[in-house]
C-alpha cells in the first residue's frame, strides 16, 4: 500500500485494484408498489399555474424546475423530513429521490428554503393541497359528506419568556395617563397655557406639547446639555418626560393593534403566537407557552382541511374553518362532526343557514350521566319546565317567572337573546342554601335558541348514526394529531408568523395524505370511510 496523500477533490480515481462503479437503474430498483411512484403520479396530474406565476420570465431559469421541488419537498414531508439540510442530504443519497429528480442536479438548502419562502407560499400551497383533496374525491376516497373536526395546541418557534400581557399594558398605561396630567399641570403652569387632555386624545395630545416644546427650544435658544456636572434645564426635562412617554404611548398602541380584540397576549419573537395553556407534561406541570390552535378536518382518515388559528379556544375557530373548506373544495359537507368545545348558539345558528346537520356533543352530556349531577337542585337540568306558562319549579315547588330580557354580546360579536327567570319567593326557604348563593331571590339565566339548538344536537348524536359519527370521530381526528406529533414529530414548529405555520400544515398534510392513500390501496382498504360500532 502506498502512502500517497490523497488531494485530489474527486475520490474516484481508476486504480490498481480498485472496482469501477456500475451506473445504477433506478427503474429496477424502485420497486413498482413504492409510494414514492404514487406521489409522481398524483403531482402529474396537479395544475402548477399558480406555482409558475410567481416566477418571473425574465432572467435565467432555475437551476431545478419548479414543479420538480415541489415533488421533492412533498416527498421529503412524508417521510417525516422537514429541514432543508435534510432533504438537501436526502437528494444527494437517496435513490428515491434522485429518481424525483430526474436527472436534475441534488438542489442546496439555500435553494430549498428560498423556494418555500419566496415561491411556495400559504396560498399557492393551499391550491395545490387542495387539488389533492379534489382527486380523493373524484377517486371516491373519501365521503364528502361528513368531516370530523378537532383541534390541538402545538407550540410556535419563539422565546417561551417574551410574553405581552394585555393586561399590563392596560395597567401601564392607565399609570402613565396619571402622571401625564400631572406633568401637564405643571407645563400650564409654567408657560401659562391651556393645554387640555383626554384619555381618547392621549397619544395627540402628547403630540401637540412635544411640538409646543420644540418650538419653545428654538426661540430661547437653549441648548440641551447631557452627561455628568450638566444641569438640564426646567424645559430640557419637561421635553424628556414628555418625548418618554410618546415612544411608550406608541409602543402601547402598537401592542394593542397586535393582539386585537379577541388575544390578550403576544410573543415578542412571534406576533401571531398567543400564549395557551398547553397540557401537563410528565411532572404534571402545566405551562404557558406560545402557540397556535391547530384545527384540522377529516374524513375517511385523510385531512380535507388544516387551518392555525390565535384564538385559545375552539368555539371561534369552528366557522372560519368551515368557510375555508367551503371556498377551497368544490363541495359541501353536510354533516359537521365535533366535541364540546365547539358548541355555541352561534355556531348552531351558521350550520342552520348553511342547511348542515350538527353533531356536536353538548357541553352538559357527560355531566347530566352522573349520579351527583341529578342530585343537585341548583342545576336548571333538574328543574321541571313548563312550556305553556313558561316557568322553572325548583324543588321547593316555586315558581321561577320570566322578569326581562337582555342581549349578550360574544367575542366574535354574535348578539344572543337571554331571558332572565327569578322564583316568587325565596324568603324562609330550607333548600336556599343548596340552590343559591344569591342574597335575594334564585334567578336563571336562559337563551331560549341555544337550548333548542342543544336539544336537537342531543338528539342527533343518540342516534345509530350520531353514536357511528361520535366514535370514527375521536379515532380519526384525534388519531391523525397523534400520528402528526409523535409519528412525524410535530410538537414545535419550525417556522414564525402565521402564513408561514399554515404552509407547514398544508406541506405536512400532503404528505401524510399521500401515506395514507399508499397504506389503504395497499390494505384494500380504499373505501373503507368508518371504523365499525363494536358490538359484544
Amino acid at each position: 500500500m502506498t502512502n500517497k496523500l490523497i488531494t485530489q477533490t474527486q475520490y474516484t480515481q481508476p486504480s490498481t485494484n480498485y472496482q469501477l462503479y456500475l451506473p445504477m437503474d433506478l427503474e429496477v430498483m424502485i420497486p413498482l408498489d413504492d409510494s414514492v411512484r404514487l406521489h409522481c403520479l398524483l403531482c402529474e396530474r396537479m395544475d402548477y399555474r399558480e406555482l409558475l406565476q410567481a416566477y418571473s420570465p425574465k432572467g435565467r431559469k432555475p437551476v431545478v424546475d419548479p414543479v420538480i421541488l415541489f415533488k421533492i419537498i412533498t416527498y421529503a414531508a412524508s417521510q417525516k423530513i422537514t429541514s432543508s439540510r435534510a432533504i438537501e442530504k436526502a437528494c444527494r443519497r437517496d435513490i428515491h429521490f434522485h429518481w424525483l429528480l430526474q436527472g436534475y442536479p441534488a438542489p442546496d438548502h439555500a435553494t430549498i428554503s428560498r423556494f418555500k419562502k419566496k415561491y411556495l407560499t400559504d396560498d399557492v400551497m393551499a391550491k395545490l393541497f387542495f387539488q389533492q383533496i379534489e382527486w380523493l374525491y373524484q377517486q371516491e376516497v373519501i365521503t364528502g359528506e361528513t368531516v370530523y373536526i378537532d383541534g390541538t395546541k402545538i407550540e410556535a418557534y419563539a422565546n417561551r419568556y417574551s410574553f405581552v400581557w394585555k393586561k399590563a399594558i392596560t395597567k401601564y398605561e392607565t399609570n402613565m395617563y396619571v402622571k401625564w396630567q400631572t406633568l401637564l399641570e405643571q407645563i400650564n403652569t409654567t408657560y401659562c397655557k391651556m393645554f387640555h387632555t383626554s384619555y381618547e386624545t392621549f397619544h395627540k395630545d402628547l403630540k401637540k406639547v412635544l411640538a409646543f416644546l420644540e418650538e419653545r427650544q428654538e426661540e430661547e435658544q437653549i441648548v440641551f446639555v447631557y452627561g455628568k456636572g450638566k444641569r438640564k434645564t426646567v424645559l430640557q426635562r419637561y421635553h424628556e418626560q414628555v418625548k418618554d412617554m410618546l415612544q411608550r404611548k406608541k409602543q402601547y398602541d402598537v401592542s394593542q393593534q397586535i393582539m386585537g380584540e379577541k388575544r390578550n397576549s403576544y410573543s415578542k419573537t412571534d406576533h401571531d403566537a398567543t400564549f395557551m395553556r398547553m397540557k401537563d407534561d410528565h411532572m404534571r406541570n402545566g405551562q404557558l407557552k406560545p402557540a397556535y390552535n391547530v384545527q384540522a378536518a377529516v374524513d375517511a382518515e385523510f385531512i380535507v382541511g388544516i387551518d392555525a388559528f390565535s384564538d385559545r379556544n375552539d368555539t371561534t375557530t369552528l366557522i372560519p374553518l368551515l368557510r375555508y373548506l367551503k371556498e377551497h373544495l368544490p363541495f359541501t359537507y353536510r354533516h359537521i362532526v365535533a366535541d364540546s368545545g365547539y358548541e355555541s348558539e352561534e355556531n348552531y345558528v351558521y350550520l342552520e343557514k348553511q342547511e348542515q346537520t350538527a353533531y356536536i356533543k353538548p357541553q352538559n352530556h357527560e355531566r347530566k350521566k352522573k349520579a351527583s349531577f341529578q342530585k343537585e337542585i341548583k342545576h336548571r337540568e333538574n328543574m321541571a319546565y313548563d312550556k305553556s306558562t313558561d316557568t322553572y319549579t325548583c324543588a321547593n315547588d316555586k315558581q321561577l317567572h320570566a322578569i326581562r330580557n337582555y342581549t349578550r354580546t360574544s367575542q366574535t360579536g354574535y348578539q344572543s337573546l337571554v331571558t332572565v327567570y327569578e322564583c316568587e319567593d325565596c324568603t324562609g326557604c330550607p333548600l336556599k342554601e343548596k340552590c343559591t348563593k344569591a342574597k335575594g331571590n334564585r334567578q336563571l339565566h336562559v337563551a331560549k335558541q341555544f337550548l333548542a339548538f342543544r336539544e336537537t344536537a342531543q338528539e342527533n348524536i343518540q342516534t345509530e348514526t350520531g353514536t357511528l359519527y361520535r366514535m370514527n370521530r375521536s379515532i380519526q381526528v384525534e388519531g391523525t394529531f397523534g400520528v402528526i406529533k409523535e409519528d412525524y414529530h410535530l410538537k414545535k414548529f419550525h417556522s414564525r408568523g402565521i402564513n408561514n405555520v399554515r404552509n407547514e400544515l398544508m406541506i405536512l398534510a400532503f404528505g401524510y395524505n399521500l401515506n395514507k392513500i399508499h397504506t389503504k390501496i395497499q390494505s384494500n382498504r380504499i373505501r373503507l370511510y368508518y371504523h365499525p360500532l363494536k358490538t359484544a
